[in-house]
């Protein structure tokens, strides 16, 4: 059973398995979630097992569900454009138009909207008028990560899929299998930091093998109150541009904001956060974050890098 695949959401897998069984397929589902929570898992499955031509659906051997699982089934069709911020009118437009075209080679003809939140009220209002009378066999499957976001008109046309956090043994389960390397203190404050959603905690875990030499030299520096280690630090990142030195100044603070959890006993996924909190005080920790926090406002306010730099230089040290 394909179902399978999805971690968890027992619920919710066992009610779609006994509509699918029954041959209900709804026209519009609305797979609720935030980031890194399954929605695009639980998708893929959905249109596969709309499509499927197994025995128990979906079955992922069959010719149409490898088709999908790849992201070549014709009748299964995504709308959107990641390079704009929003999902643009003339596309949901042209999903209305391409809607009544009989499907290539199927039953059904899927659209999947990966990021339904970011339609505004023009793209919404257009799509209302496909929901309002859809062809028997057009499928849509709205993702996002809040059902709020919607128009009311639109939700009520839908059918709901709220995912749902994992259990900790489950989800610490296949972090363990994802990274065993890692300590299971990391794997337990990623859990923690997840609010207990896979894609949220293996993100967190990836991003902690990532990191660049200025943050490594940051948390040297200042856990040793080294004012000479952190000024060869900041020095060469006042030729950065704004927006690669606010992202690395946010990661300071995302590690000094750890750091101060930790301190009040909470666990740490930081490796580095863990070091600071071992070395610097909180009144430390809470002090040098409040002045990352004012060099960010300063690079939102276009003040130059190097004087934004020359400023921690001087707070820091």
């Amino acid at each position: 059973m394909g179902f399978e695949t999805l971690l968890g959401n027992e619920q919710l897998k066992k009610n779609l398995l006994e509509s699918l069984s029954k041959g209900h397929i709804s026209h519009f589902y609305l797979i609720s979630g935030p980031e890194g929570s399954g929605k695009h898992t639980l998708a893929r499955l959905l249109a596969a097992a709309i499509l499927c031509q197994g025995g128990e659906k979906p079955c992922l051997r069959c010719h149409p569900c490898r088709k999908v699982l790849d992201g070549n089934h014709p009748d299964f069709i995504t709308i959107d454009d990641p390079e704009k911020k929003t999902v643009t009118v003339d596309l949901i437009r042209e999903a209305r138009a391409d809607i009544y075209i009989q499907p290539n080679e199927a039953e059904h003809k899927i659209y999947l909207f990966p990021r339904a939140q970011d339609m505004g009220l023009p793209g919404q209002n257009a799509l209302l008028k496909v929901l309002e009378e859809p062809p028997k066999y057009g499928v849509f499957l709205l993702l996002t990560d809040n059902p709020e976001k919607l128009l009311p008109t639109v939700r009520s046309r839908c059918t709901l899929l709220s995912m749902q956090a994992l259990p900790e043994d489950v989800l610490l389960s296949q972090l363990s299998w994802d990274f065993p390397e890692r300590k299971e203190e990391d794997l337990l404050a990623a859990c923690q930091r997840s609010g207990g959603f896979l894609g949220q905690a293996r993100s967190l875990l990836q991003e902690e093998n990532e990191l660049p030499p200025q943050t490594v030299g940051f948390v040297e520096s200042f856990g040793k109150k080294d004012a000479l280690g952190l000024m060869e630090v900041l020095v060469p990142m006042e030729k950065m541009k704004r927006d690669a030195l606010a992202e690395l100044l946010e990661s300071w603070l995302d590690i000094l904001e750890s750091a101060l959890c930790g301190r009040s006993g909470l666990r740490m996924l930081s490796a580095q956060a863990r070091t600071l909190s071992q070395m610097r005080t909180g009144p430390d920790l809470y002090e040098a974050a409040g002045h990352i926090r004012k060099a960010l406002q300063y690079v939102t306010a276009n003040v130059s890098p190097a004087s934004v730099c020359g400023y921690l230089e001087w707070a820091l040290r």
